[in-house]
């Protein structure tokens, strides 16, 4: 026997209560993969044991053992956070607890605390994922409730679970218009709905403060988007899509880190910029991190207004907000090919970018030396010697280099001579140093993937990237990337074509797709991209200024918005009128008369004018139908005759309709 045989053939009640643990199911089914192991197996089995009560028709446990059982879990939920406060011991608590009154349930009463606690407790599940993927499964569940709900309002024959499902289908896009308009015009707030102070932020990677051997080449593993830029025009070319991140200018031997102060006034002379020609006007909309950084292409003048944030400066052209990035954030900037940083910059100031920490690589500084004294006044003469060095001299670019000693400059150059991106800029500014130039490290991004159908940028995790800045007199700030010396690939295609075959898991798929950008996968992929995209930009990010924005357009449309509320207005009114006029002088009865009568004719049923239902009723008996269609059917037909042809009290009809309508439903 089937299970959905089995399942048919269940009493009501058992048949009720198993559509209602599925439902249960469905809400805390999200959550398993964040809660502790244990409290995701006590709720498998108190489900599984509610489901064998049901169908076995044991009576529920009593009190005096559900009580005990429900202090050890809140007990367990202390023990595992410490606390019973904050997004993730309440949500436990909540799974528990719907978990928990599952057994409880002894009167109707019971069975709507169950349907509006999983409604309640399903709406947590955007605390952790607002995702596309996530909103379906939560319509999904929305329908399940909707059907178990509707299923306990029958007080006769029950329909058909695939009936059931229909209509709370029905009811659910009937509210969906009104839910889209209320999105649309209800008064947004500023940043994310379902943030939650302190435990609310889910750690997240990124662009670090600090940079050692290792640290860049982690994130090169990840496909994690890091923003997305929309151009207003043609993007620049690939090899110059640098995003300014951190400036790095202490090194201590093994780690470089920043330095930077805040700057208050960025017209101070400390950000001394010049521009020429013609910006790169551009949006970037920033995913959530736990830290502060907004990455700008280089060069966008500090001057940068983020909605909803306070952003600084730092006197190594830095740009960021003053509280961590919770939420994600859009902001609009336009960037200069041509620029200079601190040509006028006094040599006096840029001691601290002449730091080395003494007692480490001697080797680098004596040929940052040498190349000095071979080059005399000419820097430019040093930075091709370097740059020639790594051209010329076997070195390679790669993920996984061999570790390095406490001489970690010095057994890059010499020895290993494979290293990622922070192993060239990190040695290549502790050269410049060795020469007496000041020099600094720059991390951020470099490059980006455009998508076709939407004209986004891509910037993910896997192009974190970092390069140098020498400061030459006369030019300013000069950036130098010494990693295009020996992959100049990795600057003008991207890293996935940089990266000697076979490249790791991950990157190995990207770089496939981005090989045959015309294939069915890739097209897909950017398909997939730009909804997940649009998703992001039209839904999860409608804030009060886009909100603002749109709504002021729409005005703008219709001359004002008073003209847009009494279109709507009126819209609203013409659609209530029309059902009204609709329904005005119908008896209810005859409605459903005629409905019925459309249900006969796809059978070859048509009745005349003057037949009656007793007439109908012998050629419904000789239709091959299932005996349980045309029993409510011949019953309805008993039912209307009795309506209307029979003297009925009020309450009499009134019962008699409500049966009417049930028996239409099943006679579908």
């Amino acid at each position: 026997m089937s299970l959905l045989t089995r399942f048919r053939t269940l009493s009501r009640d058992k048949a009720d209560t198993l559509l209602l643990v599925v439902a249960a199911l469905l809400v805390i089914a999200p959550h398993f993969g964040h809660l502790p192991w244990w409290t995701s197996a006590a709720i498998g089995v108190t489900l599984l044991w509610r489901v064998m009560l049901t169908l076995r028709g044991r009576r529920q446990p009593p009190v005096w053992l559900l009580l005990p059982i429900a202090l050890l879990a809140m007990a367990g939920v202390w023990y595992s956070y410490r606390t019973l406060l904050g997004r993730d011991p309440g949500v436990a608590m909540l799974a528990l607890l719907l978990a928990f009154k599952l057994l409880e349930m002894h009167a109707r009463r019971d069975l709507y605390v169950v349907l509006f606690l999983s409604f309640f407790l399903m709406l947590t599940s955007f605390f952790y994922s607002q995702s596309i993927a996530t909103g379906l499964a939560m319509v999904a569940t929305i329908v399940v409730l909707l059907t178990a709900q509707i299923t306990f309002q029958y007080t006769g024959t029950v329909p058909p679970l695939g009936r059931r499902l229909r209509t709370a289908g029905r009811l659910f896009l009937l509210a969906a218009p009104l839910a889209a308009v209320l999105f649309v015009v209800f008064p947004r707030i500023q940043g994310p709905l379902w943030g939650m102070p302190g435990d609310a932020r889910a750690g997240r990677t990124g662009m670090s403060d600090t940079m050692a051997p290792g640290t860049l080449s982690n994130l090169a593993l990840s496909e994690d988007v890091a923003f997305r830029v929309r151009f207003d025009g043609t993007p620049p070319a690939q090899a110059r899509l640098y995003w300014r991140g951190v400036v790095l200018s202490h090194y201590d031997g093994r780690t470089w880190a920043r330095i930077g102060g805040r700057v208050r006034n960025p017209a101070a002379d400390a950000l001394t910029l010049r521009v020429a020609g013609a910006p790169a006007g551009h949006e970037i909309t920033l995913e959530a991190t736990e830290a502060r950084w907004l990455f700008t292409l280089e060069l966008t003048p500090p001057n940068l207004a983020v909605p909803g944030e306070r952003v600084a400066v730092s006197d190594e052209l830095e740009s960021y907000a003053l509280r961590p990035l919770h939420r994600r954030v859009r902001y609009r900037a336009d960037a200069y090919a041509e620029y200079t940083i601190q040509s006028d910059l006094d040599p006096a100031r840029t001691g601290r970018w002449l730091q080395l920490p003494a007692g480490f690589n001697p080797r680098a500084r004596a040929l940052g030396a040498q190349w000095r004294e071979q080059a005399g006044t000419d820097d430019g003469k040093v930075i091709e010697a370097a740059l020639t060095m790594f051209r010329r001299q076997g070195y390679a670019y790669t993920l996984e280099p061999p570790l390095l000693g406490r001489e970690a400059v010095d057994d890059f150059l010499f020895a290993s001579r494979q290293g990622f991106c922070e192993h060239y800029a990190g040695a290549f500014v502790f050269l410049m140093r060795a020469a007496g130039m000041p020099a600094r490290v720059v991390t951020g991004y470099q490059g980006g993937e455009l998508n076709p159908v939407d004209g986004y940028l891509t910037v993910r995790q896997s192009d974190a990237h970092a390069w140098a800045e020498v400061w030459l007199p006369t030019r300013g700030w000069v950036r130098v990337d010494p990693t295009a010396a020996v992959a100049p690939e990795r600057v003008s295609q991207g890293i996935s074509r940089a990266l000697p075959q076979p490249a790791p898991f991950g990157l190995s798929g990207l770089t496939a797709l981005q090989n045959d950008r015309n294939s069915w996968l890739s097209r897909l992929r950017f398909q997939a991209n730009a909804v997940n995209n649009a998703w992001n930009q039209w839904v999860l990010d409608y804030n009060p200024d886009r909100q603002r924005n749109f709504l002021g357009e729409l005005s703008a449309l219709f001359g004002s918005w008073q003209t847009l509320a009494g279109l709507l207005g009126l819209c609203v009114l013409a659609w209530l009128w029309r059902r009204v006029r609709g329904r005005r002088g119908t008896d209810p009865v005859q409605r459903m008369w005629r409905r019925f009568l459309a249900q006969l004719a796809p059978h070859g049923i048509h009745a005349a004018p003057d037949e009656g239902p007793h007439s109908l009723a012998q050629k419904v008996q000789a239709l091959s139908l299932p005996e349980d269609k045309k029993a409510a059917m011949a019953e309805f037909l008993e039912l209307y005759g009795a309506l209307r042809y029979r003297a009925l009290d009020d309450d009499q009809r009134t019962r008699s309709a409500r049966r009417l309508a049930t028996l239409l439903s099943l006679s579908r």
